[in-house]
């Protein structure tokens, strides 16, 4: 980040100062119309703005709480740690973290050093970045879609470590620029600036985590079911379709979860298909290739050889099963 902009962002606010003076607890009456633990655009917007930005206050925890805007906190620099629905989530250095209206979150104290910015936004102002984003579906569009209808869907939050991801910096920073330094036409130049922010972030999915969504065993038996209706022609895009997740984060919930790959898993069930037909079966072996969805024979041989230690011919011979 700019080196002006991050003196002007560490500068210690009158907020900050109270709390070094020996307050321990956040000001509720800045962020809240009431004690109801809803921080409030109406207490951080000015009236008729749809976007603000303002420093991550410091030196004190942030009981858990909710809000009735989308909350976009990039990190500046060092670290922060959040308790989201329950999780823990460490931001640093070039994290995005997105959180929607139905997000619970608490904030643990952060260092002098550890600079993060938050931006206010009102949900119209995704419209712009909505109509950027074209028809097909993915999770950042599926995370407009629940900011602008209001409603409290499934995303609670998306997290971005793409601190290596130069124009993601550089979309990021401009608008905290913009913003800050209250620039001429902002409001535009911003509205823009998000939807190539959108635009960016969807080229890197695999460095995205996501918060909200339960991978419970109705869809871990989901995916298997799939693999063992379709093993043949399986492919993952397909899977992705069909449950009406992005692709980047199944396949990396799957991994976690089953502690194998999508292909792994695949070829597992085309394994035990082969070398069960090879025992309860006439089919030659080039058939049963083809009928489990290899059309590369040397890589089928070579495959079935390591999982179960003999030709498939051997196998057929000694009358295994598995």
């Amino acid at each position: 980040m700019h080196r002006q902009l991050l003196e002007e962002l560490a500068v210690i606010t009158e907020e900050e100062q109270r709390i070094l003076d020996g307050k321990d607890e956040i000001d509720q009456q800045i962020y809240m119309e009431k004690n109801d633990r809803i921080v409030d655009s109406g207490k951080l917007l000015k009236k008729g703005k749809l976007i603000q930005v303002r420093p991550h206050t410091r030196f004190v925890h942030f009981p858990e709480h909710t809000h009735n805007y989308i909350e976009v906190i990039y990190m500046c620099q060092g670290t922060t740690t959040h308790i989201l629905n329950g999780s823990r989530v460490v931001l640093e250095e070039g994290d995005l973290l997105f959180l929607n209206q139905n997000a619970v979150q608490e904030i643990l104290p952060a260092g002098r050093e550890d600079i993060a910015v938050n931006f206010i936004v009102l949900p119209e102002f995704f419209d712009t970045a909505f109509s950027m984003m074209g028809e097909e579906d993915n999770l950042l569009k599926e995370f407009l879609v629940g900011a602008l209808c209001g409603r409290d869907g499934e995303i609670s939050y998306l997290y971005f470590h793409v601190a290596d991801i130069l124009p993601i910096q550089n979309l990021v920073e401009n608008m905290v620029w913009t913003i800050f330094y209250d620039t001429p036409n902002k409001r535009s130049c911003n509205q823009i600036t998000m939807g190539l922010l959108f635009l960016q972030l969807l080229n890197y999915m695999d460095k995205m985590e996501t918060g909200g969504r339960k991978f419970d065993t109705e869809i871990t038996a989901a995916v298997f079911r799939y693999i063992d209706e379709h093993y043949r022609e399986a492919s993952l895009k397909e899977l992705a379709a069909e449950l009406k997740f992005d692709i980047y984060w199944l396949s990396r919930e799957i991994k976690r979860q089953t502690g194998r790959t999508y292909k792994e898993l695949l070829q597992e069930k085309r394994m035990q298909q082969a070398a069960y037909m090879l025992t309860n079966s006439r089919m030659s072996v080039s058939e049963i290739i083809s009928s489990v969805g290899y059309d590369n024979t040397s890589y089928f041989y070579r495959k079935f050889r390591e999982r179960y230690g003999v030709s498939p011919k051997e196998y057929r011979a000694a009358g295994r099963t598995g």
